[in-house]
């Protein structure tokens, strides 16, 4: 799997970018939030998710993990392809997608082009649990609570790899987030949450 690809941007669209690596041209399809992040830049660094069919290879692209977890999250989903999980990360923010989900608001979600009735009540369904547990960081600095998601998002990845059972480890690290006052590393969150699992 490849995790992200960072290099120098060759060609950029609303819907793809292509990156030079060393030579080699990586095409990549994007959603319209990520090229607004991107089409100034000269070089990047995107988060990737690849999608393998029995006919093609195809690359998605992130400027943002957050976006990425999402994006991954929605086409876990029956009904829900790639191709649709770029249209909903296109037509709202993250926040925004996950607000709609924990309110059910299936009207909202239903807006976005190709989204049916059934399939937002069964992204409302099937992703509400998830995202509730995930927590949605309300901050007037949108970066802080991106840092803040992306490190809790790391660290209980590497906690459930090391064996560490979800909800053990779900408890620990928003118990010592919420005592360190976002003053803390990866490695250091990591290490304490391992002594109290």
């Amino acid at each position: 799997m490849i995790a992200y690809l960072e290099g120098e941007i060759a060609n950029v669209d609303p819907t793809y970018v292509i990156i030079d690596i060393q030579g080699v041209g990586y095409f990549i399809k994007i959603s319209l939030n990520t090229y607004s992040k991107i089409k100034d830049l000269k070089t990047v660094k995107l988060h990737t998710h690849l999608v393998i069919k029995e006919d093609s290879h195809t690359l998605y692209g992130f400027f943002d993990l957050l976006e990425k977890e999402i994006f991954t999250q929605l086409i876990s989903i029956s009904g829900v392809g790639p191709s649709t999980g770029i249209m909903i990360t296109s037509s709202m923010e993250v926040d925004e997608i996950k607000k709609a989900i924990l309110n059910a608001d299936v009207s909202t979600i239903q807006r976005i082009k190709g989204i049916g009735n059934k399939t937002a009540q069964r992204i409302i369904i099937e992703l509400k649990d998830k995202i509730s547990k995930e927590g949605l960081e309300t901050s007037p600095n949108h970066l802080i609570s991106n840092e803040y998601n992306t490190l809790r998002t790391e660290a209980l990845t590497a906690l459930i790899t090391l064996g560490i059972s979800k909800n053990l480890a779900e408890k620990s690290i928003d118990s010592i987030l919420k005592s360190s006052s976002n003053n803390i590393t990866l490695e250091e969150l990591i290490k304490e949450a391992l002594k109290r699992a």
